[in-house]
């Protein structure tokens, strides 16, 4: 069946009061309904959702993003909401919850009841860190519980975990000793206590790390879960793999727009936010980057004598300017990739910063190099044939090469300094480096470069 046709047939089920949805849920994934339920009305939306069953409207709205998730929860009922909410993973109803406004979210705590302790605790946490993202939905056991026990509970258990591909092992005082993995459990021998077959050198994760420290470790030794422990190493819950590629993509994002001087929407999806929404997330780098336009034209004003004297100068701004702006760009952008994904860590930094300088050189000499010979190949050509082209009422120089070759070096040179330094100089601050990585490079870039350029060609003027 077609989305077309899917959603026609839902339309048809809401004007029916067709509570009838199994087929649906057999033949179509939660996550694919979710997105179907996006082009409904908010009351198509709200009558829908009546006709689902608690567990039904759980695994939908589970799927759903989070801004989406409140406007569903806020056409609801208190009653009939509290009650999907109970269905839900404590850490999927922990962070919707979160999302609400204050008053709303107590009252469906107040009658959610049975998970809403847990809820509470999960509610602590800052939601970017370990504990704002772990679920306490985990199986432990205790260490000397035999083989047979412990598939027992499994099986009674399992409905109601998170996963059941590890299975953590616990002292008396529900500290972390060792993890099981469902094969090592159902390959052993019964009758042998899970302290002999557990293993003892485990991944685990504090409670208050960043939730991208803990994407990196996670996607270093390839696990499908990892444990959140205190100080006191006692196990608080866990975080699995699919709330770890969420992470990614939100890290991801984030970084994508810092970028660019933007940032993410928050509590509304892009096509419903509203144009002041979207001005102020986006206009304030705009205006710090105008100004670094103004900066970078008093620059050009203050060498107009230089601009009288050989108007041909003009001609090479672009040029200097764009290719400085690309090297600075590609330094940026490798560094706080480099960063975000730990291939260079806090101590190595400065390291790679000294290595982009020689290549900077290196690039600056090729660009500086190539321009220089073009310019002063056509300042020959030119003289040779000056009837020849477009620009011969101007007298070009061969000596203007040596001029754009050399602010041509500086300028690449530069650039990729600068679009290293200052990422690097923002990470070691504690601020993420990807707030440097667009508009303030490029407009440190802009000045510098015409600096460069313009101080050169005043030198350069009596040969010229």
């Amino acid at each position: 069946m077609t989305v077309q046709k899917t959603l026609q047939r839902i339309l048809e089920m809401i004007k029916e009061r067709d509570t009838n949805l199994d087929d649906f849920f057999q033949n179509l994934h939660p996550s694919d309904f979710a997105e179907i339920v996006e082009d409904l009305t908010g009351e198509q939306k709200r009558e829908l959702f009546e006709l689902l069953s608690d567990e039904e409207a759980a695994m939908v709205i589970q799927e759903m993003e989070d801004f989406d998730q409140v406007v569903l929860i806020q056409l609801l009922t208190t009653k009939r909401a509290s009650a999907i909410l109970r269905e839900m993973a404590t850490d999927d109803a922990a962070d919707l919850l979160g999302e609400l406004p204050e008053e709303q979210a107590k009252e469906l705590l107040t009658l959610i009841d049975e998970d809403a302790d847990e809820i509470r605790d999960l509610l602590k946490y800052p939601e970017d860190s370990a504990g704002g993202i772990m679920t306490t939905e985990f199986i432990s056991f205790p260490e000397n519980m035999r083989v047979e026990e412990a598939i027992r509970r499994l099986r009674e258990l399992a409905p109601e975990a998170e996963t059941v591909y590890y299975v953590y092992v616990v002292d008396d005082e529900t500290r972390l000793i060792g993890v099981l993995s469902l094969r090592d459990l159902i390959a052993a021998a019964d009758g042998t206590p899970l302290s002999n077959i557990m293993r003892k050198n485990l991944i685990s994760v504090p409670v208050d790390m960043d939730q991208e420290e803990v994407a990196k470790l996670v996607s270093r030794y390839d696990l499908l879960a990892v444990p959140v422990v205190d100080e006191r190493n006692s196990l608080l819950g866990i975080i699995t793999v699919d709330d770890i590629l969420d992470v990614l993509e939100e890290e991801a994002t984030e970084d994508i727009y810092r970028r660019v001087g933007a940032s993410e929407m928050e509590g509304v999806g892009l096509v419903e936010a509203s144009v002041r929404n979207l001005i102020t997330r986006r206009l304030p780098w705009l205006i710090i980057t105008l100004f670094g336009g103004l900066l970078a034209g008093g620059v050009i004003g203050g060498f107009t004598a230089t601009l009288e004297k050989i108007v041909v100068l003009a001609v090479f701004i672009p040029v200097i300017m764009d290719m400085g702006g690309n090297v600075a760009a590609q330094s940026s952008t490798v560094f706080v990739r480099g960063v975000a994904t730990g291939e260079i860590e806090s101590e190595e930094s400065w390291g790679y910063f000294f290595r982009e300088i020689r290549v900077g050189l290196s690039m600056g000499f090729i660009c500086g190099a190539t321009i220089g010979l073009v310019v002063a190949t056509a300042a020959v050509f030119l003289r040779l044939f000056p009837a020849f082209g477009f620009m011969q009422d101007i007298d070009l120089s061969p000596l203007l090469g040596i001029v754009v070759g050399i602010a041509m070096f500086t300028t690449v040179t530069l650039g990729a300094i600068i679009g290293t330094l200052v990422p690097l100089l923002f990470n070691k601050a504690g601020i993420d480096p990807a707030f440097a990585s667009g508009p303030l490079v490029t407009t440190i870039k802009d000045v510098t470069g015409l600096l460069i350029y313009f101080s050169i060609a005043s030198l350069f003027i009596p040969y010229l």
